[in-house]
């Protein structure tokens, strides 16, 4: 069963920019912008982070390399900070209740600790009412084995806990093979999921404020390549609106459900039926929501400073259309030999090239209409690695697909 809704107490008056000091518990690329966004505004920040290395640390007022757990550099954060937000789920949620006793942290505790689980999240959707796929939690030999468990294969078996980006999770056909899947993954405590006929996958992006103000960015839809997001289109361009609609409300439901103040992000199949059903939620800002930062007038990183400071909170307006790119650390091996030159052109290029990454042609991207470029600041490129992500916006959807293929093209990736 999901934990009891958490609500972070608030100060009588928000929490002003030029004299207050925030801070964020992750260094990653989420708090880097995060960091950006509270600064522009006139906030000083403070990451607490044990990566020296880290993108948020390098852009933050003050960066306490500690991990986060370190109860003096806790001490410290809330000692020294107004509020504090998370930029990832998987910090110690008693890192978090340790805070809150000197200063105010949103997302809560409790609703973190819902999505650091599966089993937990997934009770939480159902008990929000919020639909989800029919599941099992496998959390032993003898359940792995169990009969009853054939009614959800063929399935999908995720880790009940750190698992992302498709990693921690296998697929089983039968039920002869699930208990071999179980051991593969660690023997750890499971959910076995229902494969459904899925259409497509969206997300929605909320914002709650503690006096329960709820905003939303546009339905977004979303391209997965090996279990990482690849591209987002906005407006999602293959969803009705009475499933935008729908989805924009289950997710509102369920951040009131939760007693959440923050940015939340909650995942979305389209079955091939139309039904939708919940995949995960995300207590922070989300990869899908990137292109806020270019095409909307408050982005989701402006709102999450908001609701942590207890700033007012205004629906955000889309003024262009949308297409983003993730870029993974693979364009500094092999993507960038693939361009427009051709097949021959891009394997001469590649075999004169010297061993190592070494960056996409910029130029060429940034030379086509409205490409706006974001790379997180990480010194080294590895395969897999979120090191940015590359928006277009344009008058018009079909503008902006068309921008972003060929800047697809440019980069190596394929086309969507």
């Amino acid at each position: 069963m999901p934990l009891p809704p958490s609500t972070p107490s608030r100060p009588a008056e928000p929490w002003l920019p030029g004299s207050t000091r925030l801070g964020v518990l992750g260094g990653g690329q989420l708090g880097r912008m995060f960091v950006h966004a509270a600064q522009a505004q006139g906030y000083a920040v403070t990451v607490l982070e044990p990566d020296a290395a880290s993108p948020a640390g390098a852009a933050a007022d003050v960066h306490l390399k500690a991990p986060y757990a370190d109860a003096a550099a806790l001490a410290q954060l809330g000692a020294s900070c107004a509020a504090v937000t998370t930029e990832f789920e998987n910090v110690p949620a008693q890192a978090l209740r340790a805070l809150a006793a000197h200063c105010t942290v949103a997302p809560p505790a409790a609703a973190v600790e819902v999505c650091q689980h599966r089993a937990r999240e997934k009770a939480a959707f159902l008990a929000a009412g919020v639909p989800c796929a029919p599941h099992a939690v496998i959390d032993s030999a003898e359940a792995a084995r169990a009969e009853a468990h054939a009614a959800l294969l063929p399935g999908i078996l995720k880790t009940a806990s750190l698992g992302y980006d498709g990693k921690g999770q296998t697929t089983v056909l039968s039920l002869a093979e699930l208990p071999a899947a179980w051991a593969a993954l660690g023997s750890v405590p499971c959910v076995l999921e229902q494969r459904l006929p899925l259409r497509l996958e969206i997300s929605v992006i909320v914002a709650r404020g503690a006096d329960g103000t709820v905003v939303h960015l546009p339905v977004q839809q979303n391209l997965h390549r090996g279990g990482i997001l690849a591209v987002t289109q906005v407006p999602a361009p293959d969803v009705p609106e009475a499933t935008a609609l729908q989805a924009v409300a289950l997710a509102q439901q369920l951040a009131r459900a939760l007693g959440y103040v923050g940015v939340l992000c909650v995942e979305f199949f389209v079955l091939e039926d139309g039904r939708l059903v919940a995949n995960e939620m995300a207590p922070r800002p989300h990869n899908s929501g990137h292109y806020s930062l270019d095409a909307c007038d408050v982005s989701q990183f402006d709102l999450q400073l908001r609701t942590l400071a207890g700033l007012p909170l205004v629906p955000p307006r889309l003024h262009s259309p949308a297409v983003m790119l993730n870029l993974l650390g693979d364009l500094w091996f092999d993507g960038a030999a693939a361009s427009v030159a051709g097949p021959a052109a891009a394997s001469a290029s590649a075999a004169k090239a010297p061993p190592g990454p070494r960056p996409p042609d910029w130029p060429a991207v940034l030379a086509l209409p409205g490409v706006h470029l974001h790379l997180y600041g990480k010194a080294e490129a590895r395969r897999g690695r979120k090191m940015g992500h590359l928006t277009v916006t344009a008058a018009t959807a079909a503008q902006a697909r068309a921008v972003a293929l060929q800047a697809a093209a440019l980069l190596g990736l394929p086309g969507f």
